[in-house]
């Protein structure tokens, strides 16, 4: 069972990439199947931080369609920008304390596996993904680093499609990173 939930959500998670890489809205609606069932294949793994990161991603992509129809019918230019030094630096801090918080909590209260990684891979995610809808190139690279820590984090589960497709993810953010930077508007 989680061999065909995890092929299922690696299909429509490749086709997400590709439609975001181009800035196409319907990058959004693959996004959201993918999520649904990666919510279920992480749960049944023991990956709970990943299954709620997923349940984000839903509501997250769910937001994106909604602000990215919004923008194209008003016609207004949405352009990639991208953030100050200070706003990378509060993130980065923000983002360690969440992931300390996330991962003590599942460390004491559950029987979570890997409770720490999976939660910053989990924090992180939640940061990438909103500055991902709003187009901020500093997206791409937070979606590097998480990215990496990931994989490390699937082979150790035995998720070896999830591997492979992580590694797609990881190859395209600096694809997304270089083609996003050349529309970048300072």
């Amino acid at each position: 069972m989680n061999f065909y939930l995890e092929l299922i959500a690696v299909i429509f998670g490749l086709a997400y990439l590709f439609f975001l890489i181009r800035e196409q809205i319907i990058c959004w609606l693959f996004g959201i199947i993918s999520s649904l069932t990666s919510i279920f294949l992480f749960y049944r793994t023991g990956l709970y931080s990943e299954s709620t990161l997923y349940i984000y991603y839903v509501i997250i992509g769910i937001y994106g369609f909604i602000y990215w129809k919004k923008l194209n019918n008003q016609d207004k230019q949405f352009t990639v920008t991208d953030l100050t030094i200070r706003t990378y630096v509060f993130l980065i801090i923000l983002g360690e304390l969440l992931s300390l918080i996330l991962g003590y909590i599942f460390d004491s209260y559950t029987n979570a596996s890997s409770p720490y990684l999976d939660a910053h891979t989990t924090i992180f995610s939640f940061i990438a993904s909103y500055l991902e809808v709003k187009k901020y190139l500093a997206s791409w690279k937070f979606w590097m680093v998480i990215n990496t820590a990931t994989i490390i984090l699937y082979i150790d589960k035995d998720l070896n499609l999830y591997t492979g497709l992580t590694v797609i993810y990881l190859i395209f953010s600096f694809i997304g990173y270089r083609r996003w930077k050349q529309k970048i508007e300072y």
